[in-house]
Formats: structure tokens, C-alpha cells, sequence
């Protein structure tokens, strides 16, 4: 009785799910609202736009740093279970080629705002 009553209520809760869309839509599918979007451009202009090349610089730095970060999330956890020895030489290896990364990305001028 009771698994009879459940899947009834189920089947009439997907029927409602389903006709409630056909029968309250509007004109969804126009244009604009059925295209994607990507990141700001509109999808209608020319496709030879000029890409930032600065944008991009600003993407990959973030990307490296964002790998950065979770090789530096574990830390706590293997200092409990490598002794320190074996540890900070990696360690400090893994945090100077960041650093000598930054410091050229900020010679290069990659981390300036300005246009």
C-alpha cells in the first residue's frame, strides 16, 4: 500500500515537473539567450577581435600559483609523517623556483596593471 502511495506521488510530482515548462514558456529560445557565453565577448560581433595579451599573462600566473597552492596544502600533514630532513630540501626547493618565478614574471612587467 504505502510504496504504491510513494510512486504515485512521484510519477504525479514528474508529470507537474515536466508540464509546468510546457505550459508557462515563453519565446526561450530567441537569439541572445540561446547562444553561449565566453567570457564577455559577444558571440553576434566579427570573431577577429584582439585577445589581451595581458589578460592572458594575468591567467597563467594564477594558474601557477593556484598549482602552487595546492602543492603547499599538504605541508602540515607530511611534516607529521616525513622527518624534516627529507622534507625542507624539497621544500625550500619547491618555494625558491616560486620565487625565482616571481621575480621575473615582476622584472618582465607581467604583474603591472597599468595598459
Amino acid at each position: 500500500m504505502l510504496p504504491t502511495i510513494i510512486t504515485s506521488i512521484i510519477i504525479t510530482i514528474l508529470l507537474l515537473l515536466t508540464l509546468i515548462p510546457l505550459i508557462t514558456s515563453t519565446n526561450l529560445l530567441s537569439r541572445k539567450s540561446s547562444s553561449p557565453f565566453e567570457c564577455g565577448f559577444d558571440p553576434f560581433q566579427t570573431n577577429r577581435m584582439v585577445f589581451s595579451l595581458q589578460f592572458f599573462l594575468i591567467a597563467v600566473i594564477f594558474l601557477v600559483f593556484d598549482v602552487e597552492i595546492t602543492i603547499l596544502l599538504p605541508t602540515p600533514i607530511l611534516l607529521n609523517k616525513i622527518p624534516p630532513t627529507n622534507f625542507l630540501p624539497t621544500f625550500t626547493l619547491i618555494m625558491a623556483i616560486l620565487v625565482v618565478g616571481l621575480i621575473y614574471e615582476w622584472n618582465k612587467g607581467a604583474l603591472s596593471w597599468a595598459l
